[in-house]
């Protein structure tokens, strides 16, 4: 029997049923198929180790498929307790000789032993999703800053905090903002977001949208792909905004624009995708419907304040339904928290659809490739991605649909590029 890599997983027995998903993901997957084809080839990664914290799915795993195939050793921890597939983080491990620290639900301690063993894999490159594993290298695990060459991010919340790092001059190598890309945040972010979120609330409660009032948090890309879902569904759906840009966009696309103090009284579910703390608190609490229901498509636990309920509620039903706490107050209203308050389209449903986070992960595949070569003469800074690649994953997955598009005429090529023609 072939020795396995490291790992932490729950029960390697179910590798094969893990096996089975990631196959059935990769028929959705065509373009990141294509380039691991050619990874298989030119093996752009030999001699490179790279340690990544992102969520354990099947799109992850056929993520790390892609490279593996050009060549990387990997190290791979889960970006969130509840996401983690075990069947899938069983598969890497001993279907396809990857290395994973992952288990569905551990905790915070658990947690951050996993980012810890995979950082002891001394990485070349980092991919990142929400920031978590980069924080630790600079905080915790400064001996790697002499060996990290550079990483990805693959989400808006970690892309903040990056970026809130160099402007402190606190980060020390380059990191590529992956979300910014338009293959990214215009479709994994909204139509991924906005279909898996819906699916969550559905899956966790089998309520019905139409005619109720959906209160979104937020509307950036995100917070537009809930929002249209929602309405789709025939749901009453009231905005919530800080920037009066994105507010007035809402407004335009013929949204109710109110503040969280009025939209409380009046929404029956509630649904944070702001990437802020504290969007829902008591103030929001004291007044809600009883039976409303609230959840967070944010990446971290911080959108709602789930403390002020514990401390708050007479008393707590755990898990009434799937992935369902029912806290009822003082007074007798039931409030219903989904996922405990964590990223719910993952934690009670499975993510994104994978033909969509098949751009998002070519994005990361392309532009890994990029930084093992372009590394050492980037800046600590957050770096876009080039435009080439961004293009290049839209080309691919054009392709794969059976789409043609026009190019461009010698004499349209250079009107674009000339100021000389005039009106």
């Amino acid at each position: 029997m072939t020795e396995l890599p490291r790992h932490d997983v729950a029960d390697l027995s179910l590798a094969a049923q893990g096996r089975a998903r990631i196959e059935w993901a990769e028929r959705s997957m065509p373009v990141l198929r294509q380039i691991r084809e050619r990874f298989e080839k030119e093996r752009p990664f030999d001699g490179v180790t790279l340690a990544a914290c992102m969520h354990v799915t099947t799109e992850t795993a056929n993520l790390m498929r892609t490279l593996k195939a050009g060549g990387a050793e990997l190290a791979l921890c889960a970006s969130n307790p509840l996401s983690t597939q075990d069947d899938t983080a069983a598969a890497l491990v001993a279907e396809y000789g990857i290395s994973v620290f992952a288990r569905n639900a551990v905790d915070t301690k658990g947690y951050y032993e996993h980012i810890n063993s995979a950082l002891d894999s001394r990485p070349d490159f980092v991919f990142d999703d929400g920031c978590d594993l980069v924080n630790t290298v600079h905080t915790t695990r400064t001996e790697l800053l002499e060996t990290v060459k550079a990483g990805c991010e693959e989400t808006t919340t970690g892309v903040i905090r990056l970026r809130a790092m160099a402007a402190d001059g606190a980060l020390k190598f380059p990191m590529v903002a992956v979300n910014d890309t338009d293959t990214k945040h215009m479709f994994d972010n909204r139509y991924g977001t906005g279909q898996s979120t819906v699916d969550a609330i559905f899956r966790a409660t089998n309520t019905l949208l139409a005619g109720k009032t959906v209160v979104v948090a937020g509307y950036g890309y995100c917070g537009k792909g809930v929002a249209s879902r929602a309405k789709g569904m025939g749901a009453n759906v009231v905005i919530t905004e800080i920037d009066p840009t994105k507010a007035l966009d809402a407004a335009m696309e013929g949204f109710k624009v109110l503040p969280m103090a009025e939209a409380a009284r009046i929404g029956d579910v509630f649904i944070t995708v702001t990437g802020n703390r504290d969007v829902l608190r008591a103030e929001h609490f004291e007044v809600m419907k009883d039976g409303a229901i609230f959840c967070n498509s944010g990446h971290f636990d911080i959108e709602i304040d789930v403390k002020w309920l514990e401390d708050n509620a007479a008393a707590k039903n755990s898990k009434v339904r799937h992935q369902t706490d029912e806290y009822v107050l003082p007074d007798g209203r039931r409030l219903l928290l989904l996922a405990e308050g964590r990223l719910v389209n993952l934690g009670a449903a499975e993510g994104h659809p994978a033909a969509v986070m098949d751009m998002s992960f070519s994005d990361q595949a392309l532009t890994a490739e990029w930084l093992a070569s372009e590394a050492a003469s980037l800046p600590p800074s957050v770096l876009e991605v080039p435009e080439a690649i961004d293009k290049e994953v839209a080309r691919l997955k054009l392709a794969s649909m059976g789409i043609d598009i026009d190019t461009l005429t010698p004499a349209q090529a250079d009107y674009l590029t000339s100021w000389e023609h005039g009106s």
